[in-house]
């Protein structure tokens, strides 16, 4: 598929999500829109939208240190897409922190979030951040094709070949004069606060989702004195790169659950974690061989287990997708294997390194008492480590560059807040959002029941909420609804 054609129901690093971009072909109306060809100069220019849409916008540059503390390191350009308000008194300008870590906010705000950003300037500015390492903001150079053999695609061959390419692709960075040490989420905070001074700003609002959240804490500990007022969704806190399996077990429970609504359903899969279960034991012990397309050439894979748990990592981030599930795995149970045929492109793209995802994930870590948790709960676990491959997959490839366990401590949040949230958040699930919740002590928490973890734009009733809130209203506690998911097996 077109490169940036990523599917409208993840925003997550296409490393441990690049299997998602193959629900394009699937569902190609879930797809974002791709923006017009990157606009290297500072100034005015036509922004490309959501569904031929466009509007005027700006776009600037500032400068920062790759790695603050090294002074040292180069001098890198980050770049921003500036919407002006259309408000006779704008408030503080409304920064939006895309998710990942690898999320690009400017092809973000050019899909379905397009309409809400234009809302959005009836209150103040909106500035599209593409953050250290995305985007216009990337700099880091691009390794040359490799010529590796893939791996089998098995939870021990995936973590082998990912380990090896992503050390020596830090060697690489390193030797080109890149400070790979740089590509944190405090750095990244610490680029969000000098955006706020190159905008003239006394204080920002911060608008993010999953990734951008676990960043808008970073920045609220680090520079809470300059943040006003944030709306955040998906909320991933600072000690949840890895999220919990048992979170992750519990929410494809309650998709068990949903199927008993169709008795046909119910019949063919009386139990689906257990199909599950029994598919990837299967396929890990007994790979699948697949052929498939990598950089032009025929290649031939080989998918373990492992490689379907990392496929069901993505399609449980939303309802659009989620419904997929008992299809493919009963299709796969039977032996058809063909069902994974319209994934293969992006099952071949697995094993690539970017560069910033992994270096943030990294630097992010896990305490020790969660990855004990984490890892005895992946033994049973329906998906196993798979959710948030490759963490903790790379711990200690690269020594020295985990932020540590002040960082991951929890703060108390005294902002005020808007939290928006989805019920069949396979991403994000609902247990782990309500740890960090319980950080804030001036917020509204908005539940979407149904929606999945791109909830901002899955009811329109949100958009409204975030105009009021950034306006300064007082937005209560609410649940929205929207129907529950339809599943089939044709």
């Amino acid at each position: 598929m077109p490169a940036g054609s990523v599917v409208a129901m993840t925003h997550a690093s296409l490393n441990r999500r690049a299997v998602l971009a193959a629900v394009g072909l699937v569902l190609p109306g879930l797809a974002l829109a791709q923006p017009a060809a990157p606009i290297s100069q500072a100034g005015p220019f036509r922004f490309k939208g959501w569904k031929g849409q466009d509007t005027d916008a700006e776009r600037g540059f500032f400068e920062v240190p790759e790695d603050r503390r090294d002074p040292k390191s180069r001098k890198i350009r980050l770049s921003y897409v500036r919407f002006a308000s259309t408000a006779a008194r704008p408030g503080p300008p409304i920064i939006y922190l895309a998710g990942g870590p690898g999320g690009t906010a400017t092809r973000a705000l050019a899909g379905p979030r397009f309409p809400i950003m234009m809302a959005l300037r009836e209150v103040a500015d909106v500035i599209a951040f593409d953050q250290r390492g995305t985007g216009l903001s990337n700099h880091i150079p691009e390794r040359p094709v490799s010529t590796r053999p893939l791996p089998e695609l098995t939870q021990a061959g995936l973590t082998a070949y990912f380990r090896e390419d992503f050390k020596s692709a830090w060697a690489d960075w390193t030797r080109a004069g890149v400070a790979m040490t740089g590509y944190n989420t405090e750095q990244n905070a610490d680029d969000i606060d000098d955006l706020r001074r190159h905008l003239g700003a006394e204080k920002v609002d911060l608008w993010g989702i999953s990734y951008g959240t676990h960043l808008a804490l970073s920045m609220l500990k680090r520079h809470g004195d300059r943040v006003n007022r944030v709306a955040l969704a998906s909320l991933e806190g600072q000690d949840q790169t890895v999220k919990r399996p048992a979170a992750v077990d519990a929410l494809l429970q309650q998709v068990d659950g949903l199927l008993a609504a169709d008795p046909a359903i119910r019949a063919a899969i009386p139990d689906l974690p257990a199909l599950m279960r029994r598919v990837h034991a299967r396929m890990e012990a007994a790979p699948v061989k697949m052929p498939a397309m990598l950089n032009g050439a025929p290649v031939e894979l080989k998918l373990g287990g492992f490689a379907l748990q990392l496929m069901a990592g993505g399609l449980i981030a939303n309802p659009q997708t989620l419904v997929m599930l008992p299809r493919l795995y009963l299709a796969l149970d039977a032996g058809r294997t063909e069902v994974l045929t319209p994934f293969m492109g992006e099952f071949a793209n697995i094993p690539g390194v970017a560069g910033m995802p992994e270096a943030t994930d990294l630097a992010s870590g896990i305490s020790p008492a969660r990855l004990a948790l984490v890892r005895r709960e992946a033994k049973t676990a329906v998906l196993g480590e798979a959710l948030n491959f490759p963490m903790p997959q790379l711990l200690g490839v690269v020594p020295g560059v985990d932020l540590g366990e002040n960082f991951r401590a929890p703060l108390r949040i005294d902002h005020p807040a808007l939290l928006i949230a989805g019920t069949l958040d396979g991403r994000t699930p609902m247990s782990e959002q309500d740890e960090v919740a319980a950080q804030f002590t001036r917020k509204s928490r908005v539940i979407v029941e149904n929606a999945g973890h791109n909830v901002f734009e899955a009811h329109p009733d949100v958009q409204g909420l975030l105009v009021r809130f950034f306006r300064g209203e007082a937005v209560a506690d609410a649940r929205l609804s929207l129907p529950p998911p339809t599943f089939g097996l044709g």
